[in-house]
């Protein structure tokens, strides 16, 4: 792993507290506060006030009848986005895989990230010569394309707040807003949108989201290929395919809280 240059000024309390917790996680069993000091040469006194700050804040757990330290379940709650995010990818990827044999294409998985942005966080790619390349860890704004279509679908804003966003895109072939509208109204009614050519000409991409327990979308699976490729039952089935993948994989998001999703 490449190692990070450190800042010109660290924050000496919060590194502390940082190696005190990356202790625990190692110690296989709980540790008093003198051998905790003693092993990262921390003074008695400070290493006892952040010990109680970590416990405070439920990131490392007190036993008052042995006088130890560990780790509690507090850091799972910090970690929880990374940890959701694996397992999600875990749960699509097959999914992914046996769209883009199916339908020749290649399948991507995006996550919502902050700033409007999503990012490519797994992709799966068809046996042929003729596919596009993308490469995880990419970025697009959140509203273009077939996926932007879906995330407006379900972002609860207005129409007014989508045009201001949708006017800040940059497309080869854009839309009109009130096309781009009617497509986000029929990803609400169907639970796919489609882009033909219109983010990057001569490609089509399909996307449908996933949502999470409060019907927000979360992640959204884009199907990406060459206009060539499609006709229009091929097409079709696709949405179709991909709809039903993500149908499923909401259901499972949500813990079965959202069922109710598109009306066909």
């Amino acid at each position: 792993m490449t190692d990070i240059p450190a800042p010109e000024k660290l924050v000496g309390a919060l590194s502390s507290g940082l190696k005190i917790l990356r202790y625990l996680a190692r110690s296989p069993s709980p540790v008093g506060v003198t051998r905790i000091a003693k092993d990262l040469e921390l003074n008695a006194s400070t290493c006892f006030n952040l010990l109680k700050t970590l416990v405070h804040e439920r990131l490392v757990a007190f036993d008052e009848s042995t006088k130890t330290y560990s780790v509690s379940l507090g850091l799972v709650e910090l970690a929880r986005g990374t940890l959701e995010k694996a397992s999600y990818v875990r749960m699509m990827h097959p999914h992914l895989q046996e769209l883009a044999n199916r339908h020749n294409i290649t399948t991507t998985l995006w996550q919502v990230s902050h700033g409007d942005r999503v990012v490519l966080v797994d992709l799966a790619e068809s046996g042929s010569a003729l596919r596009v390349h993308m490469n995880i860890g990419q970025r697009l704004p959140m509203y273009i394309a077939a996926l932007g279509r879906c995330m407006a679908a379900h972002s609860g804003l207005t129409a007014l707040e989508i045009r201001r966003k949708v006017s800040e895109l940059r497309w080869e072939d854009g839309p009109s807003f009130e096309s781009y509208m009617s497509e986000v109204e029929k990803v609400r009614q169907h639970g796919y949108a489609v882009d033909h050519g219109n983010y990057v000409k001569g490609v089509i991409t399909v996307s449908s989201p996933i949502l999470d327990s409060q019907s927000r979308p979360l992640m959204a699976v884009s199907a990406v290929g060459f206009s060539t490729q499609f006709s229009q039952i091929s097409l079709q089935a696709l949405c179709e395919d991909l709809r039903e993948r993500c149908r499923e994989a909401t259901i499972a998001v949500s813990g079965g809280m959202v069922r109710k999703l598109w009306e066909n």
